[in-house]
């Protein structure tokens, strides 16, 4: 279900992209309008989708939505926002893992029946949405859209008569895959998060109300107080009696995605009780401890290269500094129609100091090697800025296979590290020297007694994959 023209527009950054961004405010004082605390949960999200951003407001007995196409400072202005009012509301940040970039695919969902409207917004990707949807339309469903998001509400309110709490759990039960949701009704906020816990969600309180967040920082963008992470498998419905949890199914494998630590969370969130910041420096330890190079500096490709840096020079003793300068300004939908101009347009956004790295021997330290054109062309400005050596280091393991659970990766032949050894990679990008963190030292760095999917690095999954699903 990947939409291959829009996998093509994001060759310039060479990163594997973002899922979404899900928040949800539940307030018990009826007059309370919480659409501008969503709006800036939304801003804290803008990191993990920058195509769409959408919020649904429910008010006497009614869901109101609005969404549109861009970063949430453009989809929302102030009179946009003023047409939202209530205490209890959802909204979405998108980056398309399913589904083209387009209007209809654009979240939350709102579904109106007889028995009542539900609101959904979606973080993940399900391995089943083909068979479900089809299942769907043979019972004479119809979709608008393509994204997995509305196959879920469609199958909560097909099952909805049978009440809130059952038509969840049917349907949670029903698809396969990871999902980290959030639903509204006009009453009460519901979360989800799948049995594995691939993608995250939490729970924090605000002054008379609770927030359901992908990430802890979102809810400290608002005000409130982090309280716990959803657990994996838990679901949480919140209304007028508080907040009431219950699981569904067997317990199963924890395997948190480790990219939200290597580079997708913002390194001020904590998930599942791991600091991303701290994780993220720790890694840069390891891989001091197991990839030493003689070097006069060490530098981080902006931004969760950095902190791994710093833990580098201090594992090392290398010096730390800041090798490399980005532009704030240019998106990460910054679209180059050809392959040179792709590798050209790094320069655009990454820009090296040549006054920190003439005339040294530098280690730079990157979160990941994904299709190798932005590190090839990292090591090219280094030399032509003066660098007398160039030595890469990466934080997480070679990326040998796709991703089925809402990242959106290349396919397995565009992966540098599918067909290609470490020395062979290391000269295809031009370095004197290059090392990937082991996959037992991105554990430590983890603090690994938590259980992570690593199936991109591993290709074993903890859940089957599409065609298995």
């Amino acid at each position: 279900m990947r939409d291959e023209q829009l996998s093509e527009q994001f060759y310039t950054e060479d990163k594997l992209h973002e899922e979404c961004g899900v928040f949800g405010v539940y307030s018990s004082k009826t007059d309370r309008n919480v659409a501008p605390l969503v709006y800036y949960g939304l801003f804290s999200l803008q990191h993990r989708g920058q195509e769409s951003a959408g919020i649904a407001v429910a008010h006497d007995g009614s869901i109101e939505c609005r969404k549109g196409m861009g970063l949430v400072g453009e989809v929302f202005d102030p009179a946009t926002l003023s047409q939202l009012s209530g205490p209890l509301a959802i909204g979405h940040v998108r980056y398309s893992t399913a589904g083209s970039s387009t209007i209809e695919n654009a979240q939350p969902f709102v579904s109106r029946f007889k028995l009542g409207s539900i609101a959904v917004a979606h973080n993940g990707n399900l391995t089943n949405a083909t068979v479900v949807r089809e299942l769907l339309e043979d019972a004479g469903v119809g979709f608008v859209s393509s994204s997995d998001s509305e196959v879920i509400i469609n199958l909560i309110a097909k099952n909805y008569k049978k009440g809130l709490e059952k038509a969840l759990t049917d349907t949670i039960q029903f698809i396969k895959g990871s999902y980290a949701l959030v639903v509204m009704t006009e009453s009460c906020l519901v979360g989800a998060r799948d049995p594995h816990g691939i993608r995250p969600l939490c729970l924090g309180k605000i002054d008379e109300g609770w927030v359901l967040a992908s990430e802890s920082c979102a809810i400290d963008a608002v005000g409130g107080e982090f309280v716990r992470d959803i657990d994996p498998g838990e679901i949480v419905v919140i209304d007028q009696n508080g907040v009431l949890s219950f699981r569904f199914g067997e317990r199963t494998r924890k395997a948190v995605c480790a990219f939200e630590y290597i580079y997708f969370a913002r390194p001020d969130s904590t998930i599942d009780s791991v600091d991303v910041y701290q994780a993220r420096i720790r890694a840069g330890e390891i891989l001091g401890r197991e990839a030493v190079v003689p070097a006069d500096i060490v530098i981080g490709v902006p931004d969760s290269g950095v902190p791994a840096a710093i833990g580098y020079g201090r594992a090392t003793g290398t010096p730390f500094g800041f090798g490399i300068v980005k532009s704030k300004y240019v998106g990460r939908t910054f679209i180059a129609p050809s392959q040179d101009e792709r590798e050209r347009a790094v320069s655009v956004k990454l820009n090296v100091l040549k006054s920190e790295v003439a005339g040294k021997r530098v280690v730079i330290i990157d979160d990941s090697i994904v299709r190798g054109t932005t590190s090839r062309r990292l090591v090219m400005l280094l030399r032509q800025a003066g660098a007398k050596e160039v030595h890469f280091r990466v934080c997480s393991p070679p990326v040998r296979f796709p991703c089925y659970f809402g990242i959106d990766t290349p396919h397995r032949k565009d992966l540098i590290g599918n067909a290609n050894s470490v020395e062979e990679i290391c000269k295809a990008i031009g370095a004197d020297s290059l090392a990937f963190i082991s996959t037992g030292g991105l554990l430590e760095a983890l603090n690994g007694e938590n259980g992570y999917c690593l199936g991109c690095f591993t290709g074993e999954y903890p859940a089957p994959t599409p065609g298995e699903a």
